[in-house]
């Protein structure tokens, strides 16, 4: 099929929208909710913060809003040229990026991006993930933090013009707050990993693998699979006071569709924090057994399966539980003694 019959709005029009309920604004998430393996749209949750009523009466006296609360710290934001078309990502042969990061004050920024409003071919502008707190500390006075199960989540703090983040994961729980604008989520589960074609682990855009198809001009020769993942895709549009719960891992873009979009998400895990982060045993596994003959493959997996993935949890009854070692129940006295045989072991 030609790569051309795949317009962004075919795109929209052929995924299932995410399932979608109300709640009273502020009010407590629900466990089914905090639980649940599929994304969920909450319609108006966040439409009595303070920010989501200045958005609705103009950007500027939004932007006066978040300024009364900046802490004046300079931060980060991503600049990118118009002719990325607000897709920040790699640059033709992937040797580098196609924008810029740079630091200046957040008036600046802002003032910036207002301008960009009635410009016919705008530079595409972008802060992203910035912590909330340090930069507008009292920000959540007049805009309650989302009753998330955790006491300290990490929140962001995304402000931009109309810009895309490729489809990337993120491992805690999340929760996105439209505040200003409206956000496209195109979402697809873990298992389709296999058909996103992700790029690199290390050098990112921003952070997180992304995947390489780019949803506004899919390229089905270099990406075959993908038309797999589509049939999986589910897709969230928020407006302003909307939120999105995302489970952990889920493949999602992210699109600004507004000349001024203003979003605040909370992270948190439900993990206790001795537990470190899957990923560095993922990369520590392609150090050790990626390059492996197939036959002791297949047998490391069957030992993965045994000693981690094991989902019946009596694998080491046989052992009196003094003598367990590091196969005692997970704990912080069991993880400090992982680290450091794996401390060991990496310093050879």
């Amino acid at each position: 099929m030609n790569a051309k019959e795949y317009k962004p709005v075919s795109v929209v029009d052929s995924a299932r929208r995410c399932r979608s309920v109300t709640l009273a604004p502020g009010s407590d998430l629900p466990d089914w909710l905090l639980t649940s393996q599929q994304p969920v749209r909450l319609s108006g949750y966040i439409s009595h913060w303070q920010a989501v009523q200045h958005g609705k009466y103009s950007a500027d006296r939004l932007c006066q809003h978040l300024l009364e609360h900046y802490s004046g710290e300079p931060l980060g934001f991503f600049f990118g040229a118009p002719d990325i078309n607000g897709r920040f990502f790699y640059n033709e042969d992937m040797s580098g990026f196609n924008f810029e990061k740079v630091a200046a004050d957040l008036g600046l920024i802002l003032r910036k991006l207002l301008d960009t409003q009635t410009m016919t071919a705008p530079p595409s502008i972008f802060i992203g993930g910035t912590h909330l707190q340090q930069y507008l500390p009292g920000f959540e006075t007049q805009n309650p933090r989302v009753p998330v199960p955790h006491e300290q989540p990490r929140n962001g703090l995304w402000v931009g013009n109309k810009t895309r983040v490729a489809i990337h994961q993120d491992l805690p729980l999340n929760i996105a707050c439209c505040v200003a604008g409206r956000r496209r989520f195109t979402l697809f589960p873990p298992d389709q990993t296999p058909n996103l074609y992700i790029g690199p682990l290390e050098n990112t855009p921003s952070g997180q693998p992304v995947s390489l198809v780019d949803l506004h001009a899919i390229d089905e020769q270099r990406f075959p699979r993908f038309r797999q993942a589509m049939d999986h895709m589910q897709i969230a549009e928020l407006e302003a006071g909307d939120a999105l719960f995302i489970p952990s891992m889920w493949w999602h873009e992210v699109e600004a569709l507004a000349p001024f979009n203003l979003l605040v998400n909370y992270w948190w895990r439900t993990t206790p924090d001795f537990m470190d982060a899957p990923i560095n045993a993922l990369q520590h596994a392609l150090l050790s057994i990626a390059g492996l003959p197939p036959e002791e493959k297949q047998i490391w997996q069957d030992m993965f399966n045994h000693y981690v993935f094991n989902q019946h949890g009596t694998q080491h009854d046989h052992i009196p539980e003094q003598a367990r070692g590091i196969l005692s129940q997970p704990g912080e006295e069991t993880a400090r003694r992982l680290r450091s045989l794996l401390l060991q072991a990496l310093n050879r």
